[in-house]
């Protein structure tokens, strides 16, 4: 199994446990600095049967039809080509093989990331994606869409569904610094002068007032999850 994008591992290295005995996990990232923290992780939770290997998912280092199974947890909605990516991941699965993903739903459905997300823009600390296809969170948050993309990839037995999720934390502060640390503009916002950074963090709890109660915050998410066969 190839965990792609896979960042600091969570999803495959779980994956790995199920694969046992003899299953084999390739967990890999474009970035090597995550690539090396999904081998901390694995070292600690003691995992025998994962390997490690940086790979750019649009042209995958492997060869035709020698996996099983691709796994890819809110990935190809970020790369530049996730077509590419597709086609990629189909050419590496063994007839028969399965490939699960996730993206992120639409940003309606995601209050959690939009309502951020929209904020830090309007404060000038990231910009907005060129289209609503372009390289971010919500590209593929279009089922239909997600679904062209796989068929065009040469996948069969397709299935599509979403699953709704909480965004928590016990305050608005812990919140803020988790969602900092996940974000891409999170170190532009910590960069930022102080009354911005301020600014920022004062309009966004604003707008979430209406998920917080007194256990904290718990904010909608939805992802769309697919999975399909080679």
């Amino acid at each position: 199994m190839l965990d792609l994008a896979a960042g600091p591992g969570e999803a495959g290295l779980l994956a790995a446990e199920l694969i046992l005995p003899g299953g084999v996990l390739i967990s890999s990232d474009q970035s090597e600095a995550m690539v090396e923290l999904a081998r901390a992780r694995a070292g600690e939770l003691e995992l025998g049967n994962v390997e490690f290997r940086v790979i750019n998912a649009e042209s995958i280092d492997l060869p035709v039809a020698s996996l099983d199974a691709v796994l890819c947890r809110w990935g190809y909605m970020l790369m530049v080509d996730p077509s590419a990516a597709l086609f990629e991941t189909r050419r590496v699965l063994r007839a028969g093989g399965r490939v699960s993903l996730a993206v992120w739903g639409s940003p309606s459905a995601n209050p959690w990331l939009a309502i951020s997300s929209r904020v830090i823009q309007q404060h000038g600390l990231a910009e907005a994606p060129a289209s609503d296809t372009a390289p971010g969170a919500f590209a593929l948050s279009d089922p239909h869409r997600l679904r062209a993309m796989l068929e065009e990839a040469g996948f069969v037995e397709i299935e599509i569904d979403t699953v709704d999720l909480l965004r928590t934390a016990p305050s608005f502060d812990e919140w803020w610094e988790m969602q900092l640390d996940m974000s891409p503009s999170g170190a532009a916002v910590r960069a930022a002068p102080t009354e911005v950074r301020q600014a920022v963090a004062v309009e966004v709890e604003a707008q979430l007032a209406p998920y917080s109660g007194g256990s904290g915050l718990a904010v909608p998410a939805q992802a769309v999850v697919a999975r399909a066969s080679a």
